[in-house]
């Protein structure tokens, strides 16, 4: 009885009496959520025109963050940096699609998956072989301090980060509405067979979309790392994407931003309030236990398609 007072009473007693507190907490899980929706999105864009499981996203956010904090140590400007890690990626996603991928052209799914996994240990052997290994601090100017508006306490680097993580998925927004290329992209992602009858180059496909997916992990890569250090941990991120691509949908870019919203929000609130009544330390592993429920009643998630194959 207790047990069920601490962590079904309690809780909303608390938030009842200490409004503030929680909005708090929920701001804090929404900034959060932005960033967990940039390292996913890396996966949608990529699983949407090649049906590829990038499962080295996570390892193309470390390898930006280490090219750009280390072509910063070098003694570039920050600009200068910026742009040639952005060419880094390009070039990336161009020797991606011509050495791994184009060889790989009619493979099974498992054989595409498997040559991401192996992508993932070349970028983190070439990253520590060109960058070194140790943890790097990388300062972009941005003020990491709090400050109170309306009683709720925020922090100005995460409301910085969050406002470009927005900036970057309303520009992805307007390319894939607006452009002649994003339509490509949505015409392979609906049907590569007819979007190839059309004379749409699945391989100029690829290239782009990868290198978008290079620039947006680059993006994921500056604000973790600006925030917690460049380090190889970073790779590790991916990981906490898989419940957000498990809730909003493999396939789409808004299931990607809800996605990781409601994860970011859930993991704080449930640390802030169930962690006392569970022995704490429950953040790590409460995004993957709310995935695990949506996998049991609804697998393809909030904004998938549902798939019925008829034999």
């Amino acid at each position: 009885m207790e047990f069920l007072n601490a962590f079904f009473v309690a809780p909303f007693v608390d938030i009842f009496n200490y409004p503030i507190f929680f909005a708090e907490v929920v701001i804090a899980g929404v900034l959060t959520g932005v960033m967990y929706s940039l390292v996913a999105l890396g996966f949608v864009l990529i699983f949407k025109a090649s049906q590829v499981f990038n499962f080295a996203q996570g390892a193309m956010v470390l390898f930006a963050a280490l090219s750009l904090v280390g072509l910063i140590e070098t003694g570039l400007p920050i600009w200068l940096a910026l742009f040639l890690t952005v060419c880094i990626m390009i070039a990336l996603a161009f020797a991606i699609e011509r050495l791994v991928l184009r060889p790989l052209i009619n493979q099974a799914i498992i054989t595409l998956f498997m040559a991401t996994i192996g992508l993932t240990f070349f970028l983190e052997g070439l990253g520590e072989m060109v960058w070194g290994s140790n943890v790097k601090q990388l300062d972009l100017g941005i003020p990491d301090a709090s400050f109170e508006t309306g009683g709720i306490l925020l922090n100005e680097f995460d409301l910085i980060a969050a406002g470009i993580g927005a900036v970057l998925v309303a520009g992805l927004a307007i390319f894939f509405q607006k452009t002649k290329i994003g339509l490509a992209l949505r015409a392979v992602a609906d049907d590569p067979q007819a979007a190839l009858s059309v004379g749409i180059s699945l391989k100029t496909i690829w290239i782009v979309v990868w290198s978008v997916a290079g620039i947006v992990a680059l993006v994921a890569g500056i604000m973790w790392g600006a925030k917690s250090g460049v380090q190889f941990s970073l790779a590790l991120i991916a990981l906490k994407a898989l419940p957000v691509l498990i809730l909003g949908g493999l396939t789409s870019v808004p299931g990607a931003i809800v996605g990781g919203l409601i994860i970011g929000v859930g993991e704080k609130v449930a640390e802030i309030y169930w962690g006392p009544a569970l022995g704490g330390a429950i953040e790590n592993w409460f995004a993957y236990m709310l995935a695990m429920m949506f996998l049991l009643f609804r697998p393809q998630g909030l904004f998938g398609e549902r798939i019925i194959e008829r034999v």
